[in-house]
């Protein structure tokens, strides 16, 4: 069952995303040279808690850590520790964040230093289907549409869309009804509703789009060893378009 929210309840996961975008921005200054996924794990509580929210991953299934940190084919869901991010590395950090019981959810990846043109044509790319499928969350138009052109963007730059992880919608619990997949085609699926929320992800590797499971049974890697990115809003459906609860993208105030 697929629930909407209101435009009250809308506002209150914008609040959620809002401080989730500030811990996003925190974490991106400190992704340098040096610095380990355990250390912005443990920034990224200290910064979420202070702000009277709760990390919405640490605990969720047994996850242990506040954020996903997920380096070069390590595609989600990377458990925070000991690695330390060099030059030329992409490091995906994915933050969720629960604010008054409302969860938000948001991901990007971002290069450490200068990065090879294979990888920077990654980033760019699948940060260009996320937005391209967030255009696509209209009332009336269907989840297909929102896949399709997700993978379109992908597939013509000769990249490969993971077909076995998917978006998902979100509310008061992290995964709700639909799941979101990043291929499909247009005007299948769910019809888009007003006041349904999303979290629209794109998962692309610069080779195959095959992935295996890492050995902590969490972590999850391209299976060719090849370069992963991964981008991610929350988006609710309003009766003007996508409005995105976790704007990133957008400048600082």
């Amino acid at each position: 069952m697929i629930i909407k929210k209101t435009p009250e309840q809308v506002d209150q996961m914008a609040a959620s995303g809002a401080i989730l975008v500030r811990c996003l921005k925190m974490l991106a200054s400190k992704a340098r040279p040096g610095t380990t996924t355990e250390e912005l794990d443990a920034a990224a509580e200290k910064f979420i808690r202070s702000q009277g929210a709760t990390p919405a991953f640490k605990g969720y299934r047994g996850f242990p850590g506040s954020i996903c940190a997920s380096p070069n084919s390590m595609v989600v869901h990377g458990i925070p520790g000991g690695y330390e991010l060099k030059r030329g590395d992409l490091i995906s950090i994915d933050v969720g964040v629960v604010k008054d019981g409302w969860v938000s959810d948001a991901a990007m990846t971002l290069p450490i230093g200068p990065v090879s043109p294979e990888a920077q044509k990654l980033l760019d790319v699948t940060k260009a289907s996320l937005f391209a499928g967030v255009e696509q969350v209209r009332p009336g138009n269907h989840l297909g549409d929102v896949s399709s052109a997700i993978q379109r963007t992908v597939e013509t730059e000769g990249l490969s869309i993971i077909r076995t992880l998917v978006g998902h919608g979100i509310g008061r619990d992290m995964h709700e009804e639909p799941q979101v997949p990043n291929f499909g085609e247009p005007g299948k699926g769910a019809e888009l509703e007003e006041g349904m929320v999303l979290a629209i992800e794109p998962m692309v590797n610069a080779g195959g789009a095959e992935v295996q499971m890492g050995d902590d049974g969490w972590s999850v890697y391209s299976e060719d060893g090849s370069l992963a990115a991964h981008f991610e809003f929350t988006v609710a459906v309003t009766p003007d378009g996508p409005r995105i609860l976790t704007p990133w993208h957008e400048e600082s105030d």
